[in-house]
């Protein structure tokens, strides 16, 4: 059962990334009053798409948690932890990428990525 709620996770973030791109953003872009920030709209944009797409890297996360919870593994904790440093490594990827560095969420999903694989080393 708790494999279907972790396909459901997949599921869910690849239609909330497709159609939210397709139906939202691309939209949503196209408008002329959209905040300009750093002398244009180009970083406004960029935030908006990255924000939207870190949504589904959190749901695949919980997805491999899921699958994790059932599997009887030895140190869960450890899992958990490798789980939450790679979902905030990721979404630190998409952060600095999106907005080449500008949006300085990056420096704090990093931080707490480094603090949660060493957690998850050291136990």
């Amino acid at each position: 059962m708790i494999e279907i709620a972790a396909v459901l996770c997949v599921v869910i973030g690849a239609i909330h990334s497709y159609l939210g791109e397709r139906f939202i953003l691309i939209r949503l872009f196209q408008r002329e009053n959209i905040p300009h920030l750093f002398g244009g709209d180009y970083f406004t944009k960029r935030t908006l798409r990255f924000a939207w797409h870190i949504t589904t890297v959190a749901w695949l996360g919980f997805a491999y948690i899921l699958l994790a919870i059932p599997s009887g593994e030895n140190d869960f904790a450890q899992t958990m932890l490798f789980t939450i440093g790679t979902v905030f490594l990721v979404s630190g990827i998409f952060s600095f990428g999106f907005t080449k560095g500008k949006h300085l969420s990056w420096i704090i999903f990093w931080v707490i990525a480094v603090i949660s694989f060493y957690a998850g080393n050291s136990g």
